[in-house]
């Protein structure tokens, strides 16, 4: 199946329902996806398909990252929206899946309800420390500056497509993107899940990228130890976002570690 064909896929099962905006395929156990500050539900398009078709329901919801008022502009407030989420859809020992600020949702969601979260994934994952895109940044109408920071998330720069560079420009030339955007990514920093995560008991499956430059390797090592029961897996030639860039790969390890941990 093609990029286009799976992204095709993925927009036959989008939903609209009360105030969320969601895909949704598949059934059995929940999967739910987090996606990214500058990532969008597409981005998870190969797993959203694979997984969908081996016995889980999964979920992406489009996260509120533009549209909370600025004073809630928040991780708090995204994983209270995902708590809402949750409970609109009356899900039950979910596992969460979250790349870069996904995950860091899904480690403070964890905080706060634990009771809801049988399994954590993280690939990326924001919450404890990140390189953001640069001392520049954000650089407003530069588009090559764009392109280029873009294109450093991944090991492979032609993964940062046009259409991709333009997304991430939009944000950035937007006013009321932009602010929220850098109000997220301050919060980001003032929520550090250091100190929670001993106490965070979920299975967790860490896929990380050996050449992501946005949360490095030790970022990665460090969630494995910090985590009392975490599996960490290498990609190689993989940058930030495991499961756009090397997406089989990311799907085999994920499987994998579901039957080894009876998910």
């Amino acid at each position: 199946m093609s990029v286009s064909q799976i992204k095709l896929f993925m927009t036959e099962f989008l939903k609209k329902e009360g105030k969320f905006t969601f895909a949704e395929a598949g059934e059995g156990k929940a999967i739910i996806v987090l996606h990214g500050l500058m990532g969008a539900l597409s981005n998870f398009d190969a797993t959203f398909k694979y997984f969908s078709e081996k016995g889980y329901k999964v979920f992406i919801p489009e996260l509120p990252l533009y549209t909370l008022p600025l004073l809630k502009t928040n991780v708090k407030n995204l994983a209270k929206f995902l708590h809402e989420f949750i409970e609109f859809k009356k899900l039950k020992d979910v596992v969460l899946l979250g790349n870069s600020l996904g995950g860091h949702i899904a480690l403070y969601y964890i905080k706060q309800y634990p009771e809801d979260v049988s399994a954590l994934v993280l690939t990326g994952s924001s919450g404890l420390y990140e390189n953001s895109m640069g001392n520049n940044y954000p650089r407003r109408g530069d588009k090559e500056f764009v392109r280029n920071k873009t294109r450093a998330v991944f090991f492979d720069p032609e993964i940062a497509t046009d259409e991709l560079v333009e997304q991430v420009y939009d944000v950035i030339n937007d006013r009321n993107s932009l602010v929220r955007t850098l109000a997220i990514a301050k919060s980001a920093v003032r929520h550090n899940m250091a100190k929670d995560l001993p106490n965070m008991n979920q299975p967790t499956c860490l896929i990380w990228g050996k050449q992501d430059t946005v949360t490095p390797p030790e970022v990665a090592e460090d969630f494995h130890k910090l985590l009392p029961d975490s599996n960490l897996y290498w990609i190689d030639n993989c940058g930030h976002a495991a499961m756009m860039e090397t997406p089989e790969e990311f799907n085999d390890i994920l499987e994998k570690w579901f039957i080894e941990r009876n998910i």
